[in-house]
């Protein structure tokens, strides 16, 4: 440990080193229930590229295991700490470095946030579409580690479609420059995607090149209420069969909009058993949600409320991105799954999950990107019970194998991390495996970066 700190303390300001054990047991874990977390040794803030490759040159030499750190937003472990490590929170490299409207890119350091990015490029007629629930807090660090979605994916899609090149710390210390800033480019093997999702385990990111859109008009967002999670799928598989691209397609189960209702009073209705909620930014939202409402009606919509203004669409989609938040107030803990299916399966996702909470007597509500099939079925229990959080650990293992069942992924977008490391393998099949860890082992032979996660 004196050996550690002294090495690193040759190559990093005073203030990037955390050692107070009060102090770095903060940074032992994300917000992953039933994940375990180890004890860092100390915890490292660098603010400049050169300061990472001082942590990895001195981890490389000295044998000692690197956890990157964003936010700790994530929900699958991925940013646990383990015993004796170094955690390498990025948080203070949060410069964004440029935006380019003729090249429609923004150059930025892992540690800027989601929303102060999107806002920053808002100034220039410019979008970032990615924007995941925790956008006001999570970094794109983090985003990139485990390619987050968001709302917005049914039309714009996820981050990894928005990376364009990145510079890498490697575990020996070497820096890589990956991808382009050009709109196209194909030269060689595509490292940059690699790297997107791979939850820090080949390398730290230090910069990345993002793509970047137009600004779209305002959107606006309709809400429908349906008598069953069936009628709302039905609904959803209609309005992705007739073509047309909302900007938003997200599903609210009765468990769901009852618990916003009580942490916000936001006023949804309590009556419906789910809710969905449909956007659109085209030039006029207004005649593509006439033409969603009808759809919805056709499959069996109680009522059908197209908001006004972009304020009343704003205060919707509040109540939406609340959903997770919500729900952890509805028992003293949670687990959030994040199982995603063909669309045309989306409703046994869901019947199923209902099956589940009522076989293990759980409180269980989903809130869904339902444009994407991607649910998250979040597990209310009462951690202080064992049995009680036994059933939830099964509960949760019942859905994911459900997922599995209904030709869907165990991941849409929160990542491996350490919760699902064995329905990874069951996923990925024997070869599969056998492959990514021949990828691991030629990027990080000695095992350093993140160790115990993903496999």
């Amino acid at each position: 440990m004196s050996d550690l700190l002294e090495r690193l303390r040759t190559g990093l300001p005073a203030e990037a080193l955390i050692t107070d054990p009060d102090v770095t047991a903060s940074y032992a874990h994300d917000m992953a229930s039933f994940c375990e977390a180890g004890t860092p040794a100390v915890v490292v803030l660098p603010r400049t590229v050169e300061q990472v490759q001082h942590v990895m040159r001195t981890a490389t030499e000295l044998r000692v295991p690197v956890v990157p750190q964003g936010a700790r937003t994530g929900l699958s472990g991925a940013a646990n700490a383990s015993d004796g490590c170094i955690v390498l929170s990025l948080v203070r490299m949060d410069r964004i470095l440029e935006i380019s409207p003729v090249d429609r890119i923004a150059v930025v350091e892992p540690g800027v946030i989601n929303a102060v990015l999107s806002r920053a490029v808002n100034e220039h007629g410019l979008y970032y579409p990615p924007d995941p629930s925790s956008w006001e807090t999570c970094t794109i660090g983090g985003n990139i580690g485990t390619a987050s979605g968001g709302l917005c994916c049914v039309k714009y899609g996820v981050t990894a479609e928005y990376v364009l090149g990145l510079d890498v710390v490697l575990a020996d210390g070497r820096l890589l420059t990956t991808g382009r800033r050009t709109a196209k480019g194909v030269a060689g093997y595509d490292l940059t995607r690699l790297f997107v999702g791979s939850e820090g385990s080949l390398g730290i990111v230090v910069q990345a090149v993002l793509a970047l859109k137009p600004q779209p008009p305002q959107q606006l967002v309709l809400a429908a209420e349906f008598p069953s999670a069936a009628a709302a799928c039905d609904a959803v598989c209609r309005i992705m069969e007739r073509g047309h691209t909302p900007s938003l397609l997200e599903l609210m189960d009765r468990t769901t909009v009852r618990a916003v209702n009580a942490l916000a009073s936001m006023g949804l209705p309590e009556t419906t058993e789910a809710l969905l909620l449909c956007a659109f930014d085209t030039p006029d939202p207004a005649a593509d949600l006439a033409a969603v409402g009808a759809l919805c009606t056709a499959a069996g919509a109680t009522e059908v409320v197209p908001a006004d203004n972009p304020a009343e669409s704003e205060l919707l989609l509040q109540a939406r991105r609340m959903s997770l938040t919500a729900l952890e107030a509805v028992k003293s803990a949670t687990m959030i799954d994040d199982v995603c299916v063909p669309r045309s399966r989306l409703g046994e996702m869901l019947a199923g999950t209902a099956a589940i909470a009522d076989r293990y007597d759980l409180t269980i509500g989903v809130c869904s990107h339902a444009g994407d099939g991607n649910t998250h079925p979040v597990v209310c229990f009462d951690h202080t019970d064992p049995d009680e959080s036994r059933r939830a650990r099964e509960s949760f293992d019942a859905i994911m194998a459900l997922g599995l069942e209904l030709g869907g992924t165990i991941t849409g977008e929160h990542g491996v991390g350490v919760l699902k490391k064995e329905w990874l393998a069951r996923e990925l099949g024997e070869t599969g495996i056998e492959l990514q860890r021949g990828i691991k082992a030629a990027f990080d032979p000695l095992g350093l970066l993140n160790p115990g996660k993903l496999f």
